[in-house]
């Protein structure tokens, strides 16, 4: 049983309950409490820190890469392409607006695109044309996708036949902004409460009453689900499809040239350098099923896929001289399309989920739509 004081304190009726921790539960919290100082909010996590994608991603700004523009403009339609683009856009500049750069390690380091000799120099050039043009109203660049063939031979890649420079690109460090996030929102008001699962919630009398997986009561006016791919535990009929990305990290390379960001293949291959480290991630592409799940450990599989990229194109000049110090996984939200769901699901249940990947860059623009809708 709990005392009166954790029940008039840690337990007291709340106006919102936000359930997730991560980083569009965080945006969301302070979004809310920026716009109500007042209102009582508190953010549940079942684990420790949030685990899901947050804090297990590859520490990417986001912007997007070209040839993923083109893809999504053609599977989805150009409009939906924009709109999320400019979700992404206006996102990074929010997160530098409310962190200084170096607290989150936030850089600007610029971006590179990497095609094999299987791509076709007519089609890049028209397609670079093509998204540059089509985003300019977004970025205000004349040029944001600019060939930079140069590259090549500067960071020696090994199997790579054009390279697109796009400046919108950069990195951070994802567990420095949680942090960050979570100091900002306490500082704020708001209450964190982790190790505390949530099971189920009933309407009773006009509140929100939530089943916790801990002797407690809890009540709300309002619950925001922001638990990414684990909201279908909750809310089984959202369009939801779990996506395992997974990660490796080098030991330091000696003489390392490879700086910035990278992608490749429609962004299913992403790295960067970590002061003198690589950090890989990607290659669901080679096994789409199999990483349809909630499974955070890493499979042998893609392991080597990643391997094998690290090997032949990142660092073809320096086998034996390093090592992989590091392996992991995160769990994203995928769906039939790549839009976020930021919708009422019933009265006072709200949701912000299905970040497709790009939690980073989008939290801090859905999260300000749906605590609008909130209060």
């Amino acid at each position: 049983m709990i005392s009166i004081w954790e029940k008039e304190t840690f337990f007291a009726p709340q106006d919102v309950v936000i359930v997730g921790s991560g980083f569009v539960g965080l945006w969301s919290a302070y979004h809310i409490m920026k716009k109500h100082p007042r209102a009582r909010v508190t953010i549940l996590d079942r684990g420790l820190i949030p685990t899901g994608a947050s804090t297990r991603n590859a520490g990417f700004a986001c912007f997007g890469s070209l040839s993923e523009l083109v893809a999504d403009a053609a599977a989805m339609g150009t409009d939906k392409m924009l709109s999320i683009l400019e979700m992404r856009f206006k996102g990074l500049e929010r997160i530098q607006k409310v962190f200084p750069k170096k607290e989150i390690d936030f850089e600007l380091c610029g971006g590179y695109e990497l095609y094999d000799a299987n791509a076709n120099a007519g089609l890049l050039a028209d397609q670079m044309a093509y998204i540059n043009a089509l985003i300019k109203p977004i970025t205000r660049l004349k040029k944001t996708f600019q060939p930079d063939d140069s590259a090549i031979r500067r960071f020696g890649f090994g199997g790579t036949r054009f390279i697109v420079r796009n400046n919108l690109e950069g990195a951070l460090h994802s567990g420095k902004l949680v942090r960050a996030l979570l100091r900002l929102v306490q500082s704020m008001g708001a209450q964190v409460l982790t190790g505390i699962g949530v099971t189920g919630f009933d309407t009773v009398n006009g509140r929100i009453e939530l089943q916790l997986d801990k002797a407690i009561a809890l009540t709300a006016s309002s619950i925001l689900l922001c638990t990414n791919a684990f909201t279908k535990e909750l809310a089984p009929e959202l369009d939801i499809v779990p996506a395992r990305g997974q990660v490796l990290l080098t030991s330091p390379v000696a003489g390392l040239p490879v700086t910035g960001t990278f992608h490749a293949e429609e962004g299913y291959y992403y790295f960067r350098n970590l002061g003198s480290r690589i950090l890989l991630g990607g290659a669901r592409h080679k096994a789409f099923a199999s990483e349809e799940t909630m499974d955070m450990s890493t499979s042998e599989t893609i392991q080597a896929h990643l391997q094998a990229y690290l090997d032949e194109v990142i660092l073809p000049g320096y086998r034996g001289m390093y090592t992989i110090d590091h392996r992991w996984s995160g769990i994203m939200a995928m769906g039939s399309e790549k839009s976020p769901i930021v919708r009422e699901l019933s009265p006072g249940v709200y949701c912000a989920v299905r970040m497709s990947g790009m939690g980073v860059a989008l939290a801090p623009v859905v999260s300000r739509e749906i605590a609008r809708s909130l209060l």
